[in-house]
């Protein structure tokens, strides 16, 4: 049967001094289909977004879409196209509810006033269309990720969107979280919406999608049918090479009990005990709220605990503030590295520096030694490949992976023997995954431990030694490599909780 085509991309090109962010772009998107454009941060996805949403004129090549050609488009066009964008990072209104913040800018009136009333049953009649149970009365600040995500969708339903771009939709969100919005992706299939789909996470773009392209460098590789291509060639379409395993292992044997947590207590952890031996990753697993992070929190300073004691190396440690921690050797690569990891308004230099002033500071502090500097700068973008022009690139130009390896080499430099990672591959691309989970058996090969909090089943069984499962702030299992199952951590993660509730 023969496919209608929805967009079709020509010759598309978008330069900047020195870079060519899209480079002669050619391909195109049939009506209905849900199509995954992959490729490395870096590779040209983003402005790809920005051209097709009017925030980029092209430099040349055109748009078609629905049969009208178009050199260029506003913001405005696009959306009067029927183009509509999901981010990641979402444009909701936190205090306002969910029928405003779908109607929001398009309100509906009853004279100069807003009818909230109309607003509401048109909402209500959105949520019955998508097979969502919603308070659409709720403001959205205290609503779960998941639906809030889903707010985002029914706002560019309610435009009437015949294209939607998704950009790394489930980045935020749990397993359970994810197979909610699955669900209303498959809706939005059944109604004939054309989907743009792009995801890090491979099995995503095998699960819902009709096909895929891929763009490496800014460049066009190819475009292929998800049911005639694999994971692996899928990889090595977008890196541009083989990557020899999925997860590396490190080559090394577990030690001695370096940390051992008894009774930790504080307002959402509840009596966590557990041991981490040298040279370990240890995994911790569970659903959000689990206190996963709240737990990392408390162990590295930055949350206080009220009950409970810590060794480390077998002599008692109570962090009060994280400059404890690290000054014990322990540092935390947070879940949020743009709000909590690195200072994006600064340079790769000063954010690698942060942490360490005073080692670098010549005899009279508080003035920096600017060799010392350099040297420690210097080695720690060479050794994690921080991609940058020099050390003195603003960190918010960098891509997903190389910021995460700022972070890391921030905590680095403080030169830690126990590394704790909340979430450490999120919303970062293949490739850089695989960089990034060689640079952490490198740290367990020198006889350093890692404690690992993933939401990523396959990265926590792929990495881990052992497996620790939280559920409502409490332990419910530790698993042991021979253990590891999906199925197996799940149980153990929905223990005792209720799967359903989200909000």
């Amino acid at each position: 049967m023969e496919k209608n085509t929805i967009l079709k991309i020509k010759h598309l090109s978008q330069y900047y001094p020195g870079v060519k962010a899209l480079d002669d772009i050619n391909f195109e998107i049939y009506e209905g289909e849900t199509h995954a454009v992959c490729g490395e941060n870096g590779a040209g996805k983003s402005t790809f977004i920005k051209i097709l949403t009017g925030a980029n004129t092209p430099t040349k090549g055109s748009i078609e879409f629905a049969g009208h050609e178009y050199s260029c488009l506003t913001p405005k066009e696009s959306m009067e196209l029927g183009i509509s964008v999901i981010y990641q990072e979402f444009s909701l209104i936190p205090y306002l509810s969910v029928s405003e913040n779908i109607f929001y800018g398009r309100e509906i009136k009853k004279g100069v006033f807003r009818d909230l009333t109309a607003m509401n049953e048109k909402a209500q009649q959105l949520c019955k269309e998508m097979g969502v149970e919603l308070d659409i009365e709720a403001r959205v600040c205290d609503l779960g990720v998941a639906y809030q995500q889903i707010v985002e969708i029914m706002k560019a339903v309610s435009r009437k969107a015949r294209l939607l771009i998704m950009d790394e939709p489930t980045a935020p969100l749990t397993l359970n979280e994810t197979e909610i919005f699955f669900n209303i992706v498959r809706k939005l299939q059944q109604d004939g919406v054309t989907i743009i789909f792009i995801s890090h996470r491979l099995e995503e773009v095998f699960e819902l999608c009709n096909r895929v392209t891929v763009f490496c460098d800014g460049r066009y590789i190819t475009t292929k049918n998800v049911d005639e291509i694999n994971k692996k060639q899928l990889i090595s379409y977008m890196v541009g090479r083989e990557l020899a395993d999925d997860f590396p292992s490190p080559k090394n044997g577990i030690g001695e009990v370096v940390l051992k947590v008894d009774g930790l207590t504080n307002h959402v952890v509840r009596n966590l005990s557990f041991e981490l031996h040298k040279g370990e990753i240890l995994g911790f697993g569970g659903l959000v709220g689990a206190g996963r992070t709240e737990a990392a929190q408390a162990i590295f300073g930055a949350d206080t605990y009220q009950t409970g004691s810590m060794l480390l190396n077998g002599k008692p440690y109570m962090p009060r503030l994280p400059k404890d921690a690290l000054q014990a050797g322990i540092g935390l690569i947070p879940e949020d590295r743009k709000h909590q990891g690195v200072i994006m308004g600064l340079n790769i230099r000063e954010n690698i520096i942060y942490s360490v002033l005073e080692r670098c500071s010549a005899k009279l502090f508080p003035y920096i030694d600017s060799q010392r500097e350099k040297s420690c700068v210097e080695k720690y973008i060479k050794e994690l490949n921080i991609k940058a022009p020099n050390m003195e690139e603003l960190v918010g130009n960098l891509s997903g992976g190389n910021q995460q390896k700022v972070v890391l080499g921030k905590m680095l430099a403080t030169e830690c023997d126990i590394l704790i990672f909340d979430e450490p591959t999120r919303g970062i691309d293949v490739g850089a995954k695989y960089e990034i989970y060689q640079l952490m058996c490198q740290f367990v090969e020198q006889g350093k431990s890692i404690i690992m909090i993933s939401s990523e089943m396959p990265e926590l069984i792929g990495m881990s030694n052992r497996i620790i499962v939280m559920c409502e702030g409490r332990i419910s299992g530790e698993l042991a490599k021979n253990e590891f199952s999906q199925e197996r951590i799940l149980e153990l993660a929905s223990k005792h909780c209720i799967m359903e509730g989200l909000q």
